[in-house]
Parts: C-alpha cells; sequence; structure tokens
C-alpha cells in the first residue's frame, strides 16, 4: 500500500516520463519494427515506379540496394540528429527540445502517406531520413493498398506528445545545473515526486552545482581531450556501440529474412515479429525493476553472455535445419532467448550509464557520442545485414558472436559497478582508474589541482 501511494503521489512524474517517452524512445522502437511488414509491397512499387519511369524493371540485385538504402535512412537521419540533441538539449532545454522534434516526424509521416500517390519512393527515403532525426501489424495497415497509412503512423504518438508535454514540468536538474533556477528547481521536484520532502535529491544536485560552478556544458571533443574522463568515455563507446553490433535490432529490419533461413512459414512470419518486439518490451520493463536491486554490471555481463550462447545455438540449428524436422523451432526459439537476454540487460541498462558516470556540463556532450555511435552502427547494421545473410546464410550471427564475447570481457575487467553509489563515489572510482597510468603526472601535480581536473 506504501508503494502505491508513494505511485500516485509520482503521477506528474508518471505522466512525464510517458509524455517524454512515447514521443522519444517508443519511436524509436517503433519505426525500426514498421518497416518490416511492407516490405514486399514496398519493393514491388519501387520496381512498378522505376519501370514506369525507365521502361525496364530493376534487377533483384538493385531491388535489394535501394531496399537496404531506405532501411538505412533511418539511422542515418538518427545520427543527424544524435548530433543536434545536445546543441538542443542545452539551448532549448529538454521539454522544448521534444517538442520542436515532433516537426520532423510529422513531416516525415506526410512524406510517407503520400508516396505512393505521388509515385516516388524517394519521398519514402527522405521520410525514413526525417524519422530517424526524430527517432506494425500486417492485417491491420500492412496490406498493399495501406502500407503509407502504416508508414505516416508514427504520427500519432508525437500529436500525442505535443498535447501532453506542455502541461509538465522542466527536467529539475537541468533547471539547477544550466539555467541556475533554484526555485523552478525546487518546484518542478516537487510536482514530479508529489511531496515537499526532497531531501537527499536535491542535497546531490546542490552538491554537483557547486562542483560545476564556473564551467560551461562541454563539447563532444573536449571529452576525447580529458584524461579525467578517459575511462567513462571509453565505455559508453563500447557499450553504445555494441547495442547495435550485437545484432538484436537486425531481427526488426529483417525480420523475414531471419525467420525464412529458420524455416519458419511465411504467413506465420508476421505474428513471430509481434513475439519478439513483445519478448524485448516484457524483458526492459523488468530490467527497470530489477535493476537497483541486481546491479548495471551483473546484468550487462550475463546478458551478453547469454547472447553469445544463444547465437552459437542458433548457429547450429540453422545448419541442422534441413536435417532434423524440429530445427526451425529452435531456431525461433533461440531468437527469442537472445532478445530476452538483450531485454534483460543491454537494452535496460546502457542508456542509464552516461547520466551516472558524467557530470551534468558533459552529459549532454557524453549522450551526443552515444547517440551517434549507436545511429551510425545502426546504419551499418542495417545496411550491411542483407548481404552477411546472403553470404554467411546459417553463420550469419558469427560477427554479432564476436561482439557479444568482446562486450562481455570489457565489462568483466574494466566496468566499474555503479550500483547506490552517488556521483562523487563513481567519479572518484573512475579517477583511480583515469590516473593509474598516470600516477607519475600526478604525483607532481598539487592536490587541488588533481581535485579541479577530475571534477
Amino acid at each position: 500500500m506504501n508503494k502505491l501511494q508513494r505511485l500516485l503521489q509520482n503521477k506528474n512524474l508518471i505522466l512525464t516520463v510517458c509524455a517524454a517517452g512515447i514521443g522519444g524512445t517508443f519511436q524509436y522502437g517503433y519505426n525500426i519494427s514498421i518497416i518490416n511488414a511492407p516490405t514486399s509491397y514496398i519493393q514491388t512499387f519501387m520496381n512498378r515506379t522505376w519501370l514506369e519511369r525507365t521502361g525496364a524493371p530493376l534487377e533483384s540485385g538493385m531491388v535489394l540496394l535501394l531496399w537496404s538504402f531506405t532501411v538505412s535512412m533511418y539511422p542515418l537521419g538518427g545520427l543527424a540528429g544524435a548530433v543536434a540533441a545536445g546543441p538542443m538539449a542545452i539551448v532549448l532545454g529538454r521539454k522544448m527540445s521534444l517538442l520542436v522534434n515532433n516537426l520532423f516526424v510529422i513531416v516525415a509521416a506526410a512524406l510517407s502517406g503520400f508516396s505512393q500517390m505521388a509515385k516516388s519512393f524517394e519521398m519514402i527515403m527522405l521520410s525514413r531520413f526525417l524519422t530517424g532525426v526524430n527517432a506494425g501489424m500486417r492485417e491491420l495497415l500492412g496490406r498493399e493498398e495501406s502500407w503509407p497509412l502504416l508508414l505516416a503512423s508514427n504520427a500519432v504518438p508525437a500529436l500525442i506528445q505535443l498535447m501532453v508535454l506542455p502541461w509538465l514540468p522542466e527536467s529539475p536538474r537541468y533547471l539547477l545545473i544550466d539555467r541556475g533556477d533554484r526555485e523552478s528547481c525546487i518546484s518542478a521536484l516537487k510536482k514530479l515526486r508529489g511531496s515537499s520532502d526532497l531531501g537527499e535529491e536535491l542535497e546531490e544536485m546542490l552538491a554537483e552545482q557547486a562542483a560545476a560552478k564556473g564551467q560551461k556544458a562541454k563539447k563532444p571533443w573536449e571529452l576525447f581531450r580529458n584524461p579525467a574522463v578517459r575511462w567513462q568515455l571509453i565505455s559508453i563507446i563500447v557499450l553504445s556501440s555494441a547495442m547495435q553490433l550485437c545484432g538484436n535490432d537486425s531481427m526488426y529490419f529483417y525480420a523475414a529474412y531471419v525467420f525464412q533461413e529458420a524455416g519458419i512459414p511465411q504467413d506465420k512470419i508476421p505474428y513471430v515479429v509481434i513475439g519478439t518486439g513483445s519478448c524485448e518490451l516484457i524483458t526492459s520493463v523488468t530490467c527497470n525493476m530489477i535493476i537497483d536491486y541486481a546491479g548495471r554490471r551483473p546484468l550487462l555481463l550475463g546478458g551478453y553472455i547469454l547472447m553469445a550462447g544463444w547465437a552459437t545455438v542458433f548457429m547450429v540449428a540453422l545448419s541442422q535445419q534441413t536435417q532434423i524436422s524440429w530445427m526451425p523451432y529452435l531456431s525461433m526459439a533461440c531468437i527469442f532467448a537472445y532478445i530476452l537476454s538483450f531485454g534483460i540487460g543491454p537494452a535496460g541498462v546502457t542508456g542509464v550509464l552516461p547520466t551516472e558516470i558524467f557530470d551534468q556540463m558533459s552529459r549532454p556532450a557524453a549522450y551526443m557520442i552515444c547517440g551517434s555511435l549507436l545511429w551510425f552502427n545502426l546504419f551499418l547494421v542495417g545496411t550491411a545485414f542483407p548481404f552477411i545473410v546472403k553470404n554467411l546464410a546459417h553463420f550469419c550471427y558469427v560477427p554479432f558472436l564476436v561482439v557479444c564475447i568482446c562486450t562481455a570481457v570489457y565489462i568483466g575487467f574494466f566496468l566499474p559497478e555503479t550500483k547506490g553509489k552517488s556521483f562523487l563515489e563513481i567519479s572518484e572510482e573512475f579517477r583511480k582508474r583515469n590516473f593509474r597510468a598516470q600516477s607519475h603526472e600526478a604525483f607532481y601535480k598539487g592536490p587541488e589541482e588533481i581535485r579541479s581536473t577530475t571534477l
């Protein structure tokens, strides 16, 4: 009952999270999976349009290349959005940036919706790019005559966010540390927490404000030049890259290819895709419930080790599917298990780390680096994956297996646990690692200089 009462007190926080999520992270996952259902129809539309323009049909290899490019325009746009996100968050604030961001997806929805009428597959490509800057089910909107509406349906979450988010408070940490507005910060905290008892949370924010006094928001290249954040930076580079290079999202981009290789009947594939998305949703929610009990390192380490194991079993099952009748079902089970392992660890933990290991002045730059790597690697995997499947066939997950193993090794040896620690405690732990190789240099620095460099 106490937990329920606290939950009801925090209704503004819940609404803020939902409003931010439905126009943010929800758009990311929705637009990765939305392209799968109308795949064959869009490819047919491209071929038909090209035939009407030139009088000759496209070769199969060119159709695949155009389709790869269309799919990959989404992460390419995401890369552009990630680069712009940091400056927008600093200049406009978190809430206004989210509101402005919806303009991209509304324009993208219009381009997709009218692409068939205009007989222009280039409009779909541009739409995917703009959707990426913003970052389905076949029976409903995935049919041949209604796929433009499916691609345009991403405007609905944007409209919901535009209607709800303006009534909710700005980020308290941004108000206090970036703008120096203590009163607005306290007011926002009270609204979000549903209580006047702000306690340790406000005290920690004030300590961070004092540590950041006189500093300006860092640029991404400044983080690369700062030895005091060397291992923090390496950690987010490794983990952000692994999020895409582990191959999880390739299953949403090219689920049809993967499940066809697994021997799943064509008419059952849309339901399997829905199942994979449901798996990730369930495990991501579970991860958020247990992250403060289990810790960050065990979830990340366990997730990547399990993914490596399931990738191995999956490839063995693929190689034997023509000899053993039940192997396609083992392949499908491995895919579900792979996504479950991703959701319980990497999906739920990776996005939290930059907030915990970087101070307020460095977080926008850190998120720009994370976002840029995430979208670049998504573009890389999205472009290369159909060719990986074509050339490696049953062994298509060997590259992803290598990534999972290497990431698990890094987490096991180099990533400290952040569970239950304040930002200053985490900074001190990283400081020991950052300056271990520079002990001789640090010996000649005064205590105040070392402390100021670390902060």
